[in-house]
């Protein structure tokens, strides 16, 4: 009888643990960037702006990283958004001035700034009158709404016959 009683409390324990472990969600809050490491998932370089750097954490705790708003949303567009997460996976861009992490869907958005790819948006914490909500950004960035193409040829990355 006894033998019965610690079999059936060893199962009831296992399977608690299994309930719980399958139900814990991961940590899924903003990460700082480590810039002797980390880098942009998309174009491969190195995060060099806090103010300008996004990221992205999936259910399981994976980051992310992204240097440019632009290079963000390209990834989300690309089938690897989905292999990551997709819609389960937060994304936080960092605000222009402070550097303080918002959630994409949180931030407004400005358009003129020099940044690091060169898309020119920049993110906030409040709305102002010339600002955009992150779908709108999206959409602007999927009509060619950028200062991408100036950035290129700036850096002589633009070759034209």
């Amino acid at each position: 009888m006894k033998t019965i009683n610690n079999s059936l409390i060893l199962m009831l324990s296992t399977l608690l643990l299994l309930t719980l472990s399958c139900s814990l969600k991961r940590d899924q809050s903003p990460r700082e960037i480590n810039f002797d490491r980390d880098k942009c998932e998309l174009c491969l370089m190195g995060l060099a702006e806090k103010n300008y750097s996004a990221q992205s954490v999936n259910t399981h705790g994976e980051v992310i990283w992204f240097d440019d708003l632009g290079c963000l949303i390209s990834y989300m567009d690309s089938p690897d958004w989905e292999k990551f997460g997709g819609d389960e996976a937060v994304s936080y861009i960092a605000d222009s001035q402070t550097g303080e992490w918002l959630n994409v869907y949180d931030a407004w958005f400005t358009f003129g700034d020099h940044t690091p790819m060169g898309y020119g948006y920049a993110a906030h914490k409040t709305k102002t009158d010339s600002s955009y909500n992150f779908e709108t950004t999206r959409q602007r960035i999927a009509d060619g709404i950028t200062l991408r193409e100036e950035f290129l040829k700036a850096k002589k990355m633009l070759h034209h016959d």
